[in-house]
């Protein structure tokens, strides 16, 4: 099992105090809050391609990079950086070969189905209010949905208007980063 080896691999860390590299306090160095996706692909490569060390930045994600309602958790947490840990720019990086993209909300419920959840489950919840549609569709373009993502934060009604928005598209083969709109 995985967490075995993570966690025994943990002792080790701390006993030798290899932590001391990474000190660092709660405010980002950058004053730069990254929302960007989950993608696995990302997890050194991002922050290498963009020379951000430890304790430069906020980094948020969630699958696809993708806010779609102004009050989500994203989008909190955004606002808590903003007003509480000094963050002046906040940067969506959305990636080319994103699994988001493909997402398609009949199949994943198919999927869900699979392993186990049950159709009472699923009925009630849309009974509820959960529409699947909305809350698990990709998108076509990551260009597209980045641009999206954007606009949710630079029109939040609490965002102040001095908050740079930037929006960036990352190639997750090669790290090559390509603008998508910057703020002003």
């Amino acid at each position: 099992m995985y967490l075995e080896e993570m966690l025994a691999y943990n002792k080790q860390f701390v006993e030798g105090k290899n932590y001391e590299a990474y000190k660092t306090n709660s405010i980002p160095n950058k004053r730069m809050v990254i929302f960007t996706c989950m993608e696995s692909r990302l997890v050194e490569l991002l922050p290498r391609s963009l020379n951000i060390q430890n304790g430069d930045v906020k980094m948020l994600k969630n699958a696809g990079a993708i806010i779609r309602k102004p009050f989500d958790s994203i989008m909190k947490s955004i606002l808590v950086a903003v007003y509480e840990l000094q963050a002046e720019e906040v940067t969506v990086i959305g990636h080319h070969d994103c699994g988001m993209s493909h997402v398609d909300p009949k199949h994943l419920i198919g999927k869900m189905a699979e392993k186990g959840i049950k159709k009472e489950t699923l009925q009630t919840l849309e009974n509820a209010g959960i529409n699947f549609q909305d809350e698990f569709h990709g998108f076509d373009t990551v260009e597209e949905s980045v641009q999206q993502s954007v606009s949710i934060i630079r029109n939040h009604p609490l965002l102040p208007p001095e908050v740079k928005v930037h929006g960036l598209v990352i190639d997750p083969g090669t790290g090559k980063v390509d603008v998508v709109t910057k703020g002003k």
